[in-house]
Order: C-alpha cells, then sequence, then structure tokens
C-alpha cells in the first residue's frame, strides 16, 4: 500500500492541507445529510431480501444452498464438493477456523490463498440482493487473493448480511466502519468474459465457479 499512500500524499500537498482537509469535511457532510430522494432512480425494494439474492445469484451462474446455521456449513461445503467432483482440501478467511471442517472430511488450511490451492473459502460484508452480489472487505485478514486465485470459490453469507442494494451496503460500511478498508471486491458470479468472437468463457480472470452456503439463522 505504500505507492497508494505516496500518490495520495503528493495529492494533498498540491492540495494543500487545509483544502484536502475542507474537501474531505463538504464529502462527508453531504454523505450524512444525503436524504433517499437525493438518490437516483431505484427499482422497488422485495420484501424477501434472501429470496430475491438467491434469484439474482443463481441468473449470474452461481449456485446457492441454502442451510440453519454456521455448523451446518462444513456438511453442506462436502455435499457441494462431492457433487461436483472436486478435491476436499481448500483455504479460509481466519473467521471461519471455528468451524468443524475436519468432521465433514474436509482439509481446511486457514490463511491466504497460494497458487495450488483450487479451493477458497470466504464470509462476506453484505451481500447485495438486488443484484446477487457479494461485498467483500480487503482487510488483514480477509485476503483477497483467497477469492480471486482458486478456481472454486465458496462464501458463507449470513442472512444478516443481506442488504437491499448497494446504496444500503456502503451506508453499513461507512456507519459500521467510519474510514474505508484497503479495498472493497464485489463479486458477481464466476469470472467471465466474451472478448473473443463474444462467446462467453467462464474462469477467464478469476475462479470458474462461485458457491454460497446461505446462512438463515446466522
Amino acid at each position: 500500500m505504500s505507492a497508494r499512500n505516496d500518490i495520495l500524499n503528493r495529492v494533498r500537498l498540491r492540495l494543500g492541507a487545509d483544502e484536502a482537509a475542507a474537501r474531505k469535511q463538504r464529502v462527508a457532510a453531504v454523505l450524512a445529510a444525503r436524504p433517499g430522494q437525493r438518490q437516483g432512480p431505484r427499482p422497488t425494494e422485495r420484501a424477501d431480501l434472501l429470496g430475491e439474492f438467491r434469484r439474482r445469484a443463481e441468473a449470474l451462474a452461481s449456485t446457492v444452498d441454502v442451510v440453519s446455521g454456521w455448523a451446518d456449513a462444513p456438511a453442506a461445503l462436502a455435499r457441494y464438493l462431492a457433487a461436483q467432483n472436486l478435491p476436499r482440501q481448500g483455504v479460509a478467511w481466519p473467521a471461519l477456523a471455528h468451524l468443524d471442517w475436519a468432521a465433514a472430511g474436509l482439509e481446511i488450511r486457514i490463511g491466504a490463498a497460494r497458487g495450488d490451492d483450487r479451493l477458497g473459502l470466504t464470509t462476506c460484508y453484505c451481500a447485495i440482493a438486488e443484484t446477487g452480489t457479494l461485498m467483500l472487505l480487503g482487510e488483514v485478514d480477509n485476503h483477497g487473493v483467497t477469492s480471486l486465485l482458486p478456481e472454486t470459490h465458496v462464501a458463507l453469507v449470513p442472512a444478516s448480511s443481506l442488504v437491499w442494494g448497494m446504496e444500503e451496503g456502503w451506508a453499513r460500511l461507512r456507519a459500521e466502519r467510519g474510514a474505508p478498508p484497503r479495498a472493497v471486491n464485489f463479486v458477481s458470479g464466476p469470472s467471465r468474459t466474451g472478448d473473443i468472437e463474444q462467446t462467453l468463457v467462464l474462469g477467464a480472470h478469476g475462479p470458474y465457479r462461485v458457491h454460497l452456503i446461505l446462512l438463515q439463522d446466522a
């Protein structure tokens, strides 16, 4: 992040400390005072956030399983891997270290993904029902490579993380965290491209598969 900090510091120097601080205060004031009627046109919010999120995610080629809570996630993952004939080894964010992966016959390492990891497990900060999108925060223990490098990305999505739109996701982030994290990644299904002869190819710049385990009671 040193290069990013160097760039931002040069911008601050050109603006001057007072002007940079004043601009930051003006942006914060606009965000804090922004009423709903000042947003652009938006689709009508659906009452069933979980159902809408699932429908949108599956339309983006994600697969979805719904379980009761955290304790059911390892068995749900084992079923998915067996059905897809995928290896039972992977790497997970530290937030998932408390789950009993071994009892489900899985070998899950905690840490950041490496080049030979074929399965990456994450949680999410928010799940955007309007678009079927995951909002992931890049923080000290939330390694971005774990969702980007392995060919299969599995996310555990608590029902409490569901929000209607990106506006609500950003509002929650500002309210709960204040300063933004080092990165915010949005995941909308498997990586894809249609650059070559307009033929859709999955896994071009990231995972071939995205599987979501929705936790109803979490």
